[in-house]
């Protein structure tokens, strides 16, 4: 059984209150009985309970993650791990820690007073949340800070770090009818959330821009997910799309493997643009032509913001949008 407080004062014939005090570095010990304490502390190994003394502080020095996914979506999306190891990197330097939720999303959304108000946090990062999400709103509705990991399509003055999806997924078709390509398909993410609502609406500006309407035909949406992806490409072939442009990294390459399999050469015949640049997409056969975004830093800037609104409250919503790059790859022909 661990020990206490109180078992230190009773070795060191002192108060409580003065082996607390001299734990929390207060001024107001004696250097010989402070010295004491501190001797004693060393010869048993104490570990204070910081959670404890982070809740009679007031602060806990954690940020809690919730990710309003399903877990197997949240390990089998290579975006998520990417984001929580920024967001570790820049908790880890700053004396701060990390509670990520993983729940069944219903679950969550059900109990969402008790995980964002239980007293363990001090703030609060939401990624990938559905427009109109009930977590947002019990947000927005108390005074926990919190950041978002997407912009708010409905709320102007909330915290969010995003990337510039529109222009993005804008850049990428682009860059397909610059390679003569006319009939481009589109395997979107879901539209409920603004990552996938902003780079099929990227999509529709470059095809009108270009003096093409949208094909029906030739627009699937997807859920971010390798299975969709593939699903997809079963839809559009009868179509005869010559490019697509899928939402996500994880879309395409699923994308490229039932090209392959279906016989339909890549890029010859069908030049293909994801959106992320996780690590794998330059391992492809052939290597994938994306858009980079930079995933881990808008996780580690997340932290950093949301640790900066905790110890420094501000007025004004922190808003910060990321660039992206295209990264051109074997799947359109160059690389």
């Amino acid at each position: 059984m661990p020990l206490t407080l109180e078992d230190i004062a009773r070795k060191c014939g002192v108060s409580r209150s003065t082996v607390s005090r001299v734990i929390n570095g207060e001024a107001n010990v004696s250097p010989e009985t402070r010295q004491r304490v501190m001797d004693v502390i060393q010869q048993i190994n104490f570990q204070p309970n910081l959670a404890a003394r982070g809740l009679a502080a007031g602060k806990t020095r954690v940020l809690g993650v919730v990710i309003p996914m399903g877990v197997t979506a949240i390990f089998t999306d290579p975006f998520f791990p990417l984001l929580i190891q920024g967001v570790s990197i820049t908790c880890n330097s700053s004396d701060y820690s990390v509670m990520l939720w993983l729940d069944d999303p219903e679950y969550e959304r059900r109990t969402v007073r008790q995980i964002l108000y239980n007293g363990l946090v001090d703030g609060v990062i939401v990624a990938s949340n559905p427009m109109d999400d009930p977590i947002i709103t019990a947000l927005g509705e108390g005074k926990l800070p919190y950041m978002l990991i997407g912009r708010s399509p409905t709320n102007n003055k909330v915290n969010f770090i995003d990337v510039d999806n529109y222009g993005g997924a804008r850049k990428a078709v682009q860059h397909l009818f610059g390679l003569g390509r006319r009939r481009i398909a589109h395997i979107s993410g879901p539209r409920n959330l603004i990552a996938g609502l902003d780079r099929y609406q990227g999509y529709l500006s470059a095809l009108y821009e270009g003096g093409f309407f949208p094909d029906p035909t030739l627009v699937v949406e997807g859920d971010f997910t390798d299975l969709s992806g593939y699903a997809a490409v079963q839809r559009l072939l009868p179509y005869h799309p010559d490019a697509i442009f899928a939402a996500s990294d994880a879309l395409a390459t699923a994308a490229l493997r039932a090209l392959i399999e279906s016989g339909v050469r890549v890029p010859q015949d069908v030049s293909l643009v994801g959106f992320d640049d996780i690590p794998s997409s330059s391992r492809t056969i052939p290597p994938l032509t994306t858009i980079r975004q930079p995933i881990q830093r808008m996780g580690s800037l997340a932290a950093e913001t949301l640790i900066d609104i905790i110890e420094h409250p501000a007025i004004q919503p922190r808003q910060v949008v990321l660039p992206t790059e295209l990264i051109v790859r074997g799947s359109c022909g160059g690389g």
